[in-house]
């Protein structure tokens, strides 16, 4: 990938409002009001263009700008599109259209980067107390990020867990089941979840395993040691794993599932929404999601029925021949800003405040007296609150020093120490990969619905990414 350099930002008045804001952060009143001090912020609006940050519908998210507004001073503007948010972001950078900061995943942080559309935050992250501090954002976070020449072109909006087999656990327990380890295990298991009436209703109505399409079946391709998107040797070349002969067995055992109707015959189709509604309805013993979606699972299931069984678990995935497990870390989500932000000073101190133990509330709990209140120092959710789960966008932060005050949903920091423990890594993307996904995702699901021979799949999967150049070898 070729980086282009861009002229960092560098003024002595972001020097001035920077060090009102770290000044702000340790005041003794708990509020953070560095851009009200600065009478130069008075008439400028900060606008950022967002998607899973902020309300969780239109009226609330007015109050999602509004509670920045309280605690930081700044005047707010949050542009969260319904949907395709990527096509919706890409659109505004390539009209011009203008944008302070602008929420991304790594992926498309690095096809913007190429583009030269990006501001380089290399000497604003070394130069900031608050996101250079490595017991806010742990230093090897940042490599996660850097692109080829060490540069940084986005700072992280929260830390990102990965993705992993999530098991109905009271499930498991009724029909006296181990946790499975080999594909094989996972099979027996999955059989009996379609097969040995786990919700106790007397009729032939669950699937074993639900998927949002190949999303994600990495804790299962983990058996065969293979990597979803691209892999990159030290002479450059491309191969994607998933369409080499080492997935084969893989696709063999799915195609299994599919004919035995132990997978959900809609996998194919479904989004993830649905995937959820599948879990939480008893109609599905394990899906294959965020580690974070644990405790959510768990939270909503508690909040509409307090005294359910349902209970999800994370587990690890199928163990490779080298007795490994090979795990998903997720795309670091980004903030980022655009070359023609007009407000990069401002920008900037939102960053720092995001990072900050009141931007660390909001990004989690929400909004006060909203979806929680506060009492002599004691934090309790409200209806609302417990309904929105403590994720308003941010809910695991990367401040190391943040600790929730609510406390943790069930179940999601084992799912979490199961991601870091177990070689999960970040997949590595390029421009190319949406035009190679849709070439591994035809034949992917051919092979494990059963149309086509796994190895015939594969073999017409391989040659069709060669023949558009998507892969080199």
């Amino acid at each position: 990938m070729t980086v282009k350099k861009l002229i960092p930002y560098k003024s002595f008045i972001f020097v001035l409002i920077l060090t009102i804001f770290i000044s702000g952060c340790s005041s003794s009143n708990g509020t953070t009001e560095t851009a009200a001090a600065d009478e130069a912020n008075n008439n400028k609006t900060l606008r950022i263009l967002t998607n899973v940050v902020g309300g969780k519908d239109p009226e609330e998210h007015e109050k999602f700008e509004k509670e920045i507004e309280r605690l930081t001073g700044m005047k707010v503007e949050m542009d969260k599109p319904p949907a395709d948010y990527d096509q919706k972001l890409l659109a505004s950078m390539s009209s011009g259209e203008k944008y302070d900061l602008v929420y991304l995943t790594k992926p498309m942080l690095d096809i913007l980067v190429d583009q030269g559309v990006l501001t380089d935050l290399t000497e604003n992250v070394a130069n900031s107390k608050v996101l250079s501090d490595p017991s806010v954002i742990p230093t090897e976070e940042w490599e996660l990020v850097k692109t080829e020449d060490g540069k940084i072109y986005g700072v992280f909006n929260k830390f990102e867990g990965g993705t992993l087999p999530t098991v109905r656990q009271d499930w498991m327990e009724k029909l006296n089941l181990s946790e499975p380890k080999t594909l094989e295990d996972f099979y027996q298991v999955l059989k009996a979840f379609k097969e040995e009436d786990p919700d106790g209703n007397g009729k032939n109505d669950t699937y074993g395993l639900s998927t949002a399409g190949l999303y994600d079946i990495q804790g299962f391709m983990s058996a065969a040691g293979v990597k979803y998107r691209y892999v990159i040797d030290e002479n450059g070349d491309r191969t994607i794993p998933y369409a080499t002969e080492a997935a084969v067995p893989v696709y063999e055992w799915f195609a299994k599932l599919y004919k035995e109707g132990i997978l959900d015959p809609n996998f194919a189709t479904n989004d993830t929404g649905k995937m959820r509604e599948l879990f939480l309805t008893d109609r599905v013993g394990m899906v294959t999601y965020w580690d974070a979606w644990v405790g959510l699972f768990n939270n909503i299931a508690q909040t509409e029925a307090p005294d359910t069984e349902f209970e999800a678990k994370g587990i690890p995935g199928a163990v490779g021949k080298d007795g490994k497990i090979m795990l998903r870390r997720g795309d670091p989500s980004l903030w980022a800003i655009p070359v023609n932000a007009e407000n990069q000073d401002m920008a900037l101190d939102f960053l720092e405040f995001w990072h900050s133990e009141e931007g660390n509330i909001l990004g989690t709990l929400g909004i006060k007296e909203h979806d929680y209140t506060m009492s002599e120092g004691k934090y309790e959710l409200t209806d609302i609150g417990r309904e929105h789960g403590m994720d308003h966008g941010a809910p695991f932060p990367n401040n190391t020093n943040f600790t929730n005050p609510i406390g943790e949903m069930k179940g999601v920091k084992e799912a979490q120490q199961i991601i870091l423990d177990n070689n999960a890594t970040v997949e590595v993307s390029t421009a190319d990969w949406p035009n190679a996904e849709k070439i591994v995702t035809k034949y992917a699901f051919q092979a494990m619905m059963g149309e086509i021979p796994a190895k015939d799949a594969v073999k017409k999967m391989h040659q069709e990414l060669l023949n558009a150049n998507l892969i080199d070898k």
